[in-house]
């Protein structure tokens, strides 16, 4: 972020840690402190009923006490005269036992009622600010100091931004360092194995009908950015690292250049080359790297094109070799091309219920003579012996 952010998190973060450490919160403070404050705020209420149960129990003539007194005396009486009522007596004497723990608990709670306006202020503004925090930071004490817990670790790494900076940098600067070494040593690698290349698809493009053609690989490599240059923003002393171009392919730019006729220039294949061209170059390069690549399928859609004679039958046999390591899709219209496939699918259109519909059916062997005779122009002894000559 930008200093301005950076400032204005900063003092935010700082803020909302410093005002939700300072309430100190226990996660189940909220229930506890809304009891005293009711107790607080019904104080004289509580104190006065306290006050006339005690007055009920043992302070007027009529009191429990006094009442008691007199069935106990009329105890002692019935006892004399049956002493089977004994039973009754002790019941009177649990009673009078329990009559006078009532009167000590609510005599102990009345001295605990405490009328002190301060003390309900103080409660009060507790209150508010359990009431206040949650509006802020969460629906619960528990989320608010939840809340509070991550603003610290988000202050914490803001304020050690320079410390962290550097070591960013320093991982920058040892990747920066790795990647151009990678680099290098890939892009000569390709320098290496250019020469070889070149000479081994030219080879290929002689059999496919290209005699006097000429083909190569320019490399154009990015080696600006080894060094680490130094900024400073403000009062952060930053270092920003000005990278090569760095792409997945490495450190370097590749053009393959094609010249299809002797006396050319070689120009960029993609510029100059026609579709025929460019297929049977494509052609070329995949019989070179068949056993290198990982591409499992391929697919030559007329690499035939504007091809014949002796072509045609080189065309046919590069891809029979590179189908040895690879799956192999060619669709054509030339029998030297369609001979050597291990497998010979036909693609015919015929029209049902008024729509025309498209079919591909697998060839037997009989039915491949028929169809690389049909290639050949006709179904005559000639045209079928040429197609068997073919298969073989």
């Amino acid at each position: 972020m930008d200093e301005k952010t950076y400032a204005q998190q900063l003092d935010l973060l700082r803020f909302q840690v410093q005002e939700i450490s300072a309430a100190r919160f226990q996660p189940d403070e909220e229930a506890q402190v809304e009891e005293k404050f009711s107790r607080a705020s019904n104080a004289a209420k509580l104190l006065q009923l306290s006050q006339t149960a005690l007055d009920v129990l043992s302070e007027n003539e009529n009191s429990l006490f006094a009442q008691s007194g007199a069935v106990g005396r009329t105890l002692a009486e019935l006892l004399r005269v049956d002493p089977g009522a004994a039973y009754l007596v002790e019941a009177h004497s649990q009673m009078n036992s329990a009559l006078r723990e009532l009167q000590t608990e609510l005599s102990n709670y009345a001295e605990k009622v405490d009328i002190d306006p301060s003390r309900l202020a103080e409660l009060e503004e507790r209150l508010n600010l359990i009431h206040s925090l949650k509006r802020k930071y969460g629906a619960s004490l528990a989320e608010v100091i939840a809340f509070g817990d991550e603003a610290k670790i988000k202050l914490q790494s803001l304020e050690s931004r320079d410390a962290e900076l550097a070591r960013l940098n320093a991982e920058l600067q040892k990747l920066d360092a790795e990647t151009s070494v990678a680099g290098k040593k890939l892009s000569a690698a390709r320098r290496q194995v250019i020469p070889q290349l070149a000479r081994a698809v030219g080879k290929q493009l002689a059999d496919l009908g290209f005699k006097q053609s000429k083909f190569d690989v320019a490399i154009k490599s990015d080696f600006v950015g080894d060094e680490v240059t130094s900024l400073k923003l403000k009062e952060s002393q930053r270092l920003l690292t000005s990278s090569p171009t760095i792409k997945q392919t490495g450190l370097d730019e590749i053009e393959f250049q094609f010249a299809p006729n002797l006396g050319e220039p070689a120009k960029p294949l993609r510029a100059i080359a026609s579709s025929g061209e460019m297929a049977r170059v494509m052609l070329a390069l995949k019989t070179v790297l068949a056993a290198e690549d990982e591409i499992p399928v391929l697919i030559f859609d007329e690499v035939d094109a504007n091809v014949g004679g002796e072509t045609a039958n080189a065309v046919g046999e590069k891809m029979k070799q590179i189908a040895a390591k690879r799956q192999v899709l060619c669709i054509t219209h030339l029998p030297q091309v369609a001979a050597p496939a291990d497998a010979h699918y036909v693609v015919t259109k015929q029209i049902k219920n008024g729509r025309t519909i498209s079919e591909i059916n697998l060839l037997e062997k009989k039915e491949r003579v028929s169809e690389l005779a049909r290639m050949l122009g006709g179904q005559s002894d000639a045209a079928r012996k040429h197609a068997e000559a073919l298969l073989k």
